[in-house]
């Protein structure tokens, strides 16, 4: 008995070093959970296109990542998210312009009013200009995995709207934490009311807003057309938004499993994108069964909501939007549309 203890302790020596050396030679993967945020409903298209790419990005990985979803305002609105990405409470978030330009306000050169005229134009700018702009975002301690949009953005309004004199008098919904368009919608003889998205709701019902400058499909998905009965049919701007997360946890996932985020992600911004445009008219539709007046717009009033966009120009050049970026998107758009006329027609 005694002879077989000297053996059986060496052999547990022996067997605890080869299980060190292999420990050192294959290390562990890093567990990475990631706090994922959305204004978008639970249940509704986008938030199930969001846990369908949670679902891939845990695949892909054999586990190593994993998401945890936060839909429908309940981490706050987008200023809250982004506040939170900052602190490390949260990590990533499928962002409105709004939330993206808490981060870098380069990004509402795409959102302009009045500026573009199709999704073409939007698409084509920011393929363009996109590569910038995520570097620009990526320096802020930011990574952009894909860029989608919400459709294009009307006025929902109490009562009938069909110029941008008949808005003036209405009490518009701002964004609360965007001092300088409220200056340029009041500068503009406007009423702008600032708040949290997450109180529109309240707003409307109140009384405390009768305007809403938001796309169908938010309209539909949060019931607000139900207090906001007209639709003024201008497309003021396309609602763009992107799904993103703080580089200190981008950081923690090997490069490897980054690239099968990266896929998962591009695919879910393509659906997202599709969803959002062959949903717009669908939705339109629905309201008006339910009550929505829809006012018809003519080019002769069109041009009307077009001059005034392009008045405050001056003031959105270099306050909501960086000059350069400002003038970079311009040239952009530009530049496309003198090729689109040029091209031979088919």
């Amino acid at each position: 008995m005694t002879a077989r203890r000297p053996q059986t302790a060496r052999r547990r020596l022996l067997l605890t070093a080869l299980a060190l050396l292999l420990a050192a030679s294959f290390p562990a993967r890093a567990q990475v959970l990631v706090k994922m945020a959305t204004l978008a409903p639970d249940g509704s298209s986008y938030h199930l296109i969001l846990k369908e790419m949670a679902e891939r990005w845990k695949t892909a990985t054999q586990g190593r990542v994993t998401v945890r979803l936060y839909p429908g305002s309940v981490a706050g609105d987008d200023a809250d998210v982004v506040r939170k990405m900052r602190l490390g409470s949260l990590n990533a978030g499928l962002l409105t312009s709004s939330g993206v330009s808490a981060i870098d306000p380069s990004v509402m050169a795409l959102q302009v009013p009045m500026l573009y005229a199709s999704y073409d134009e939007v698409d084509h700018v920011l393929a363009v200009y996109g590569p910038k702009l995520e570097a620009s975002i990526a320096a802020k301690g930011f990574v952009v995995l894909n860029w989608a949009d919400a459709g294009w953005v009307r006025f929902f309004t109490k009562s009938p709207v069909r110029t941008p004199s008949d808005l003036k008098p209405l009490k518009l919904f701002a964004w609360g934490n965007d001092t300088d368009a409220l200056e340029i919608w009041k500068g503009a003889g406007f009423n702008p009311v600032p708040l949290p998205s997450t109180e529109i709701s309240t707003a409307l019902q109140t009384g405390l807003v009768s305007a809403l400058p938001t796309t169908p499909t938010a309209a539909v998905l949060l019931q607000w057309y139900q207090h906001a009965k007209n639709l003024t049919d201008v497309r003021w701007a396309l609602l763009l938004g992107a799904t993103v997360v703080n580089k200190a946890t981008w950081d923690k996932v090997s490069p490897e499993d980054q690239k099968a985020l990266r896929a998962a992600a591009a695919e879910a911004g393509a659906r997202l994108r599709a969803e959002s445009r062959a949903a717009e008219a669908r939705d339109i539709a629905a309201m008006q069964k339910r009550g929505l007046n829809v006012i018809a717009i003519d080019a002769k009033t069109e041009a009307l909501w077009r001059t005034a966009a392009e008045a405050a120009y001056p003031k959105v050049r270099g306050k909501i939007v960086p000059e350069a970026a400002f003038d970079e998107a311009r040239k952009i758009l530009a530049d496309f549309r003198a090729k689109q006329a040029a091209a031979p027609k088919k």
